[in-house]
């Protein structure tokens, strides 16, 4: 693969940082870390855990805050955000391969579909009856697009994702290989010993901006839509159930769980392994840390978190021990309290 090269000026000026550097003309090829990087990479340094590092990186420059600059022995581009610098960069040496806007002559599509201008589309693909995709759309081998679904503009679908029939989703979104947008809530009744299945009527519906993992899941609504809002960022592995509402904005990690019809706030950030349970409500601006059960609703923004933090397995044997006997020491203390 050709790497393209650009000039540490043109970087500065991309990113918004200023440039400190005998030669702004000198040319980057690719972005890699404080201790790996090349004379011809731009590294970061966002953790100041990895501050030592600064003096022995060999990279052509570092994106670094101001109160650092001073300690960087080469070029530096200087900003507040030095994260964001590295985020923008990345995307100036993306090697995502390109995709020509051409119809692969396996795939197969209802007469009723609207393609606009400049989509690709790849092998084996299906688009079922009254679907509509969007211009400059990349649709990745064996995706399925089911029927009266709508998929937006400038939008990435990689290999084999499926959107089940009626499933909305905005402008420039990205879903990754595996996840599946639609599929039936998990609605039963119980009936003598029997489950009867609930018909899920709903759909699903994705803001702009929004990027889902690999192998997530996101179900239909039982009767209203689930509702994923604008900028939302989904990892590998989650599970979304039927009504559930995301807010503005919100990022959720890997192998989290969110029950039905919960609704999150804006602004909200999941750690890994979150489950959260249904009909709740969760405020905007509220972070849970990973592992975390959430079992009521959350009216106040902040940060919160459940369960115990690691420590040696006969130490934590012996809390297990003390936690089950939390319950008859309240009852004695609380007799002694009395006496």
């Amino acid at each position: 693969m050709t790497l393209k090269a650009i000039s540490l000026a043109e970087i500065a000026e991309k990113i918004g940082a200023t440039l400190i550097a005998k030669d702004d003309q000198v040319m980057v090829s690719g972005v890699s870390t404080l201790e790996l990087a090349g004379a011809e990479q731009i590294t970061f340094l966002a953790n100041p855990s990895y501050r030592k590092q600064l003096a022995t990186t060999q990279a052509a420059a570092v994106i670094i805050h101001p109160d650092m600059q001073d300690e960087c022995l080469v070029s530096a581009l200087v900003m507040n955000n030095p994260y964001m610098g590295f985020a923008k960069v990345s995307q100036l040496f993306n090697n995502l391969p390109a995709q020509a806007a051409i119809i692969h002559p396996s795939a197969t599509i209802a007469e009723t579909a609207i393609i606009a201008e400049g989509v690709s589309i790849a092998a084996n693909v299906v688009i079922g009856e009254y679907v509509e995709v969007g211009a400059g759309t990349r649709i990745g081998p064996n995706c399925v697009i089911s029927d009266h679904s709508i998929l937006g503009e400038q939008c990435l679908l990689h290999a084999n994702v499926v959107m089940y029939h009626d499933v909305v989703i905005g402008n420039d979104c990205i879903l990754h290989s595996g996840c599946v947008l639609g599929a039936d809530g998990f609605g039963f009744a119980p009936d003598a010993g029997e489950w009867v299945k609930i018909a899920q009527l709903g759909g699903v519906r994705l803001g702009n901006h929004v990027e889902v993992g690999a192998n997530t899941t996101i179900d239909r609504g039982a009767l209203g839509n689930t509702t994923i809002g604008n900028g939302v960022k989904l990892d590998d592995q989650i599970m979304i159930a039927h009504n559930v509402v995301i807010g503005d904005n919100c990022a959720i990690a890997g192998t989290a769980g969110i029950a039905g019809s919960t609704i999150l706030g804006k602004n909200c950030t999941i750690a890994g392994g979150v489950g959260i349970v249904g009909h709740i409500e969760i405020t905007d601006g509220v972070h849970i840390t990973g592992m975390t059960l959430v079992s009521k609703s959350i009216k106040d923004p902040g940060v919160y978190s459940s369960g115990t933090a690691m420590m040696p397995a006969n130490e934590w044997r012996k809390s297990a021990t003390r936690f089950r006997q939390l319950d008859d020491m309240a009852r004695r203390l609380k007799k002694l309290e009395k006496n």
